[in-house]
Formats: structure tokens, sequence, C-alpha cells
């Protein structure tokens, strides 16, 4: 993970130069990385952000979680990629009403981190995101093929009832017409169902 894109919401509580932590070198988000070795592109403008995300590794959200919500679910539609917080004194104390919000964030990143802790913090993330990938992904096939398995199944009840055979013949049945139509046994079973319900009419 080398090149990270920064989004840091305009107008962020303590964010005035009268900040004392702004008179730090590393307060900022894009310093700090840039210091710590990574590449980074910074920006809170959707377009400029669209036409570079295929580039960027991950994104660090220097925001309160409120923000973060709308910014994870846009940037995850755009490309899936691991989302960091940049939890700063200002982001945490400006997110304290939003700690039970659901917030899809793969790791945590400070101003008073070293660059040894920088680098496992992203690291870690990044196995997190994976990870919650790996889940989400195995997730939606477990429910494709639960709505395939009911769409077969009412396909066979209704063989059943109409050409008076056992499920084991009404799914030969199925599985024979989807072989010889070169076709998914789930969108024969879906037509079937299909043509019934129309005929109930």
């Amino acid at each position: 993970m080398r090149f990270l894109l920064v989004i840091r919401e305009a107008g962020l509580p303590g964010t005035a130069s009268t900040d004392p932590l702004k008179s730090l070198p590393l307060a900022d988000p894009e310093t700090f990385l840039k210091t710590s070795g990574y590449q980074v592109f910074a920006s809170c403008q959707e377009p400029q952000i669209r036409k570079r995300i295929k580039e960027v590794d991950a994104a660090v959200l220097d925001m309160p979680l409120e923000g973060m919500q709308r910014w994870g679910n846009m940037l995850l539609k755009w490309k899936p990629l691991p989302l960091l917080w940049w939890c700063s004194p200002e982001t945490a104390s400006s997110s304290l009403e939003a700690c039970e919000t659901e917030v899809p964030v793969d790791g945590l990143l400070s101003p008073s981190m070293t660059a040894s802790e920088l680098h496992w913090a992203l690291h870690f993330s990044a196995r997190h995101f994976f990870e919650r990938q790996t889940w989400q992904n195995e997730r939606a096939q477990l429910v494709s093929r639960l709505e395939e398995r009911k769409w077969i199944d009412m396909a066979k009840s209704i063989l059943c009832d109409v050409n008076k055979v056992s499920e084991a013949e009404a799914y030969d049945m199925l599985r024979k017409r989807a072989m010889n139509e070169r076709k998914r046994m789930v969108d024969v079973a879906t037509s079937v169902v299909k043509a019934h319900q129309q005929l109930k009419f």
C-alpha cells in the first residue's frame, strides 16, 4: 500500500490557524503520510477523486464519523478499497454523538503514531478490508444460492402437482430441460414458475 487518498471534510472544526495542533509539522494526514514515505493525493472534490480513484491503494478520511458514511459508500461504489479514519483530536471530539454509527472503517490512523506504527496500521487495515470483502462475496453467493434454491423448489412443486410425479422426477425434468436448452437450471425453474403464475389469472 503506497499511494493513499486523503479526503478532508471542508470546514472541519479545529482547522483554523489558531489551533495549536496545526503548528505541529505532522498534525495533518498529508504531511504525516508523505513524511512516512507514502505517495498522497489529497482532495475533497468528487470529480477529482473519481478521476484518480483507480490509482490509489487506500483512502484516509479526515472528518467526523458522520461524514464518513457518505464518503465511504461513495468511494466503495467507485472502487472497493480500505478505508481508514484519521482520528485526530478534532475528528474524535466531533464524533462523540456518532460512536454507534455503522461506518465502513478498516482501520485508524492518528497524528501520534510513529512511522512503524503507521506501517502496521495500514498493513492490518488492508488485511481487514480483504477479509471483509471475502466475507461479503461469500455472503452474496450464499444469498444467490438460496434464491436459486427457492425458484427450483417452487418449480418442482408445480411440476409435481401438474404432472403427478415425485420430487426426484420433477428435478430430473428441470435438469433435462436446462441441458436441452443450454440454460441454467434456475432460469428454467424461474420460467416454469412465472408461466404457472400467469396461467392462474
